[in-house]
C-alpha cells in the first residue's frame, strides 16, 4: 500500500517565493507518484500565517487550479511560525487516509531531495520522526555558525533534546503526530517538543540552500526571542542557576564581612569608596538579572494558565 504524505508549509509574506516553491514541490510529487512512493491522495498545504501580502491569494489560486496537488490553510491572524506550523500538523493530521507529514520552511533553503530518503527511513525502517539536518553552515556567518554552536551546546546542557542543526524540516507518522498532539502548552518550541514524542527516529543530513526570494523572517531580533522561548519552554535550569549564583554571592558576602571585622580589629581602616560601589552596582545588577529570568518564567506561566487557543483556523482549502 502506497504511502499518503502530506507537505506542510507555514508562509508569512511569501508572494514572491511561493509559485516557485509550489512549482519544485509539484514536481517532486511527480516524481514521488511515478517512483510508487506516495498515492494520490498526497499533497501539498500551505498555512498562510496571517499575511500582509498577497499570499493567501496566491495559495487559494494553487488549489482551484490544481485541488488534487495543493491544498491551503488561512490562520485568522499571525500567531508566528511554529503556531502556523502546529496548526498546519494538527489540520492535516485529521486528513482521513493520512499516513505521514513533512513539514518544511517555504523559502527553498530546505533540500527538496532530501524527501525520498525520508519517506524511504519511514517505508522501509518504520521510523515515526526523521529529522532533516543540516551536514554544514557554509551558507552562514560566522556569527550565525558561532551563536547557533553556542544555543545548541546551551540546550543541551540545560537537559534538551533537541537535534543540533536541525530546524523544522521534518518527517512525522500519524502516530507521531498524536504523540505531539498532547502537547497542550502555549509556548511552543517544536525543536525541543518532537524529540519527547518519543517512537522511533533518525536523521538525514542535507545541505541548505540560500533563500530563493523575499526576506529572512528571523532577523537577530526574533532569533534571540526565539532562543530565549526554546530556553524557558523546555527547562528551569537557568532559575536554578540563579540560586546557585545567589549562593556564591552570600558566601563571598560573609568572608567580605568577616575581613572587614578583622581588619577592624587589627588597625586597618577600610578605604575604597570605588570598590564597594562597584560591589553595590554588581550585585544590584545580578539581582535585575535573576528578577528578569524569574520574570520569563512568571509571564509564560501567565500565558498558559489562560489556556488561549494556539492558532484559530479562518479556512482549510482541502479536496
Amino acid at each position: 500500500m502506497t504511502t499518503t504524505l502530506y507537505m506542510v508549509l507555514p508562509c508569512y509574506n511569501e508572494e514572491l517565493v511561493l509559485d516557485e516553491t509550489a512549482k519544485r514541490l509539484s514536481v517532486k510529487f511527480d516524481s514521488l507518484l511515478a517512483s510508487g512512493q506516495i498515492s494520490d491522495s498526497s499533497r501539498i498545504c500551505f498555512v498562510n500565517d496571517g499575511s500582509k501580502d498577497a499570499t493567501w491569494e496566491k495559495i487559494a489560486a494553487l488549489h482551484a487550479a490544481h485541488p488534487e496537488r495543493f491544498s491551503g490553510i488561512n490562520l485568522s491572524r499571525n500567531r508566528g511560525h511554529q503556531n502556523a506550523l502546529l496548526a498546519g500538523l494538527m489540520t492535516v493530521k485529521d486528513v482521513p487516509g493520512v499516513d505521514v507529514t513533512i513539514s518544511m520552511d517555504a523559502d527553498l533553503q530546505d533540500d527538496i531531495e532530501a524527501i525520498d530518503a525520508m519517506l524511504e527511513k519511514f517505508t522501509s525502517e518504520a521510523c515515526d520522526v526523521v529529522y532533516g539536518v543540516r551536514d554544514n553552515r557554509d551558507t552562514d556567518t560566522a556569527f550565525k555558525r558561532g551563536t547557533a554552536g553556542a544555543f545548541y551546546g546551551l540546550m543541551k546542557s540545560l537537559g534538551s533534546e533537541s537535534v543540533p542543526n536541525s530546524a523544522d524540516f521534518r518527517l512525522m507518522s500519524k502516530r507521531a503526530l498524536e504523540g505531539l498532539s498532547e502537547f497542550h502548552e502555549v509556548n511552543l518550541f517544536l525543536r525541543g517538543m518532537v524529540p519527547l514524542v518519543g517512537f522511533k527516529h533518525d536523521i538525514v543530513y542535507y545541505k541548505r540552500g540560500e533563500r530563493f526570494a523575499g526576506e529572512s523572517k528571523y532577523p537577530l531580533k526574533k532569533m534571540i526571542s526565539f532562543a530565549i522561548d526554546g530556553i524557558t519552554s523546555m527547562s528551569a535550569t537557568p532559575m536554578r542557576y540563579i540560586f546557585w549564583v545567589g549562593l556564591i554571592a552570600f558566601i563571598g558576602a560573609i568572608i567580605a564581612g568577616i575581613i572587614v571585622i578583622i581588619n577592624h580589629f587589627v588597625g586597618h581602616t577600610a578605604s575604597g569608596w570605588p570598590s564597594l560601589m562597584v560591589l553595590v552596582t554588581a550585585f544590584g545588577g545580578l539581582q535585575l538579572l535573576a528578577l528578569g529570568v524569574i520574570g520569563e518564567y512568571i509571564g509564560k506561566i501567565f500565558l498558559e494558565v489562560k489556556n488561549r487557543p494556539r492558532y484559530i483556523i479562518q479556512d482549510f482549502l482541502n479536496k
